[in-house]
């Protein structure tokens, strides 16, 4: 079954993506790198669970969002407020969107 979430996700990961040029952090290599690679990684997760797959997906793009809150400082890059708000926003939206989908409860066919 495909929920909005996923779709919603499926953006987010995109975002991601294009967000170093977009923001104007694609200079700063952690920033950037992180950026591109988590939101590859999302993308992919939402869209293998569009298209039927298991719920441990979900739980990937929860484990993504927390990394992505923590990555700032992690990676140094906690300075630079548009990459640092980049990641927490996305990360919240990735992290919240996931779990939720994980929280509903399976309907009978």
């Amino acid at each position: 079954m495909t929920r909005w979430q996923d779709w919603a996700n499926l953006v987010l990961g995109v975002w991601l993506i294009l967000s170093p040029w977009l923001l104007g952090f694609s200079g700063i290599p952690s920033a950037m790198w992180n950026a591109v690679i988590v939101g590859v990684v999302v993308g992919l997760m939402a869209l293998m669970h569009l298209r039927g797959g298991p719920l441990w997906e979900e739980w990937v793009n929860v484990l993504l969002g927390v990394w992505l809150i923590l990555s700032p400082w992690i990676l140094g890059f906690s300075g630079e407020a548009n990459a640092l708000w980049n990641a927490l926003i996305v990360g919240v939206l990735v992290g919240a969107l996931a779990l939720s989908v994980t929280r509903e409860t399976p309907k009978a066919a």
